[in-house]
C-alpha cells in the first residue's frame, strides 16, 4: 500500500530550541493516524509543516511524492484548532468561500453534510455555539476531495452529543483513498477510528504503530498508553 505522506528525519529548530527532532513517519493511503501528545510536545509544528504554512530546518517530507508547496497545499484539507472565518458570514457564504478557493471543493457532499449536521445554511456564523462551529468547520474540511485531511483538535470544548455526530461525520464520509491526520487530547472518545497511533513528546516520537497491534501487544487501550507516556499532564 502506496504512502500518501513520508517524513524523514524532519527538524524544526526555534533559535535555541528543537521543536521537532529527526522525525520520521509515514501514513498509508487509506489510514487514520492520531497523532497524540501533550501541549508544546510538537504536533502542531509537524502538522502545519505538512499543510505548507511552515518549512523544515532539516531532513524531508513529501505528499503524494512531492515536497510541501503549492501542489501539496492543494491535496491538503486542513482543519486548524482555531476559527478562521470572518465574523460578518452566514453559512452559505462559507461554502461560497470554500466553493471558490479549492477547485476540489464539492457543494453536493457540502449540502449533505450541513443536513447532517442540522446546520442552517441562513444562520450567521457568529450566532453559533462552539460545538456547531467545530461541526461547520468540519464540514467545509470533509467537503474537499483531498489526499490528506488534517484535523487538529476536532473535538475541543464540543459536548459529548456534538463528539459522536462530528465523529459519525469522520467516518461516513471519509475518502478512503486518502489519509488522515488526527490530534486530540479526548483519546477515549475518538481512538475507536484510529488506525494507526503516534505518539509525540518533547519534539521526539516515543511510541508508533498500528492502534490494535499496540493495544495487544500492551495490553491497554490507547487512552491508557497515553495517560501513561504523559503522565504529568494528568498529575
Amino acid at each position: 500500500m502506496s504512502s500518501v505522506l513520508e517524513a524523514k528525519n524532519l527538524t524544526k529548530n526555534y533559535f535555541t530550541k528543537k521543536a521537532l527532532k529527526d522525525i520520521s513517519l509515514s501514513i498509508e493511503k487509506g489510514k487514520i493516524l492520531g497523532f497524540l501528545g501533550p501541549n508544546g510536545s510538537g504536533k502542531t509544528t509537524f502538522i502545519k509543516i505538512v499543510a505548507g504554512i511552515l518549512r523544515q530546518s532539516s531532513g524531508e517530507i513529501f505528499i503524494e511524492g512531492a515536497k510541501p508547496g503549492v501542489k501539496t497545499k492543494a491535496m491538503v484539507s486542513y482543519l486548524p484548532d482555531k476559527n478562521y472565518l470572518f465574523k460578518w458570514m452566514k453559512i452559505k457564504d462559507a461554502v461560497e468561500f470554500f466553493k471558490d478557493f479549492y477547485e476540489d471543493f464539492d457543494e453536493k457532499r457540502c449540502k449533505e453534510l450541513l443536513e447532517f449536521m442540522n446546520l442552517d445554511e441562513e444562520s450567521k456564523v457568529t450566532s453559533l455555539s462552539k460545538g456547531m462551529m467545530e461541526k461547520l468547520n468540519l464540514t467545509l474540511v470533509l467537503s474537499r476531495k483531498a489526499k490528506l485531511y488534517i484535523l487538529d483538535e476536532p473535538l475541543a470544548g464540543v459536548d459529548p452529543v456534538a463528539r459522536e455526530k462530528i465523529l459519525d461525520a469522520i467516518i461516513k464520509n471519509y475518502n478512503e483513498d486518502s489519509s488522515m491526520i488526527i490530534t486530540t487530547h479526548l483519546v477515549k472518545d475518538i481512538e475507536r477510528i484510529f488506525d494507526d497511533v503516534a505518539f509525540i513528546k518533547d519534539g521526539e516520537i516515543v511510541l508508533s504503530g498500528n492502534a490494535e497491534d499496540l493495544r495487544l501487544q500492551k495490553g491497554k487501550s490507547i487512552d491508557e498508553l497515553f495517560r501513561e507516556l504523559f503522565r504529568e499532564v494528568f498529575e
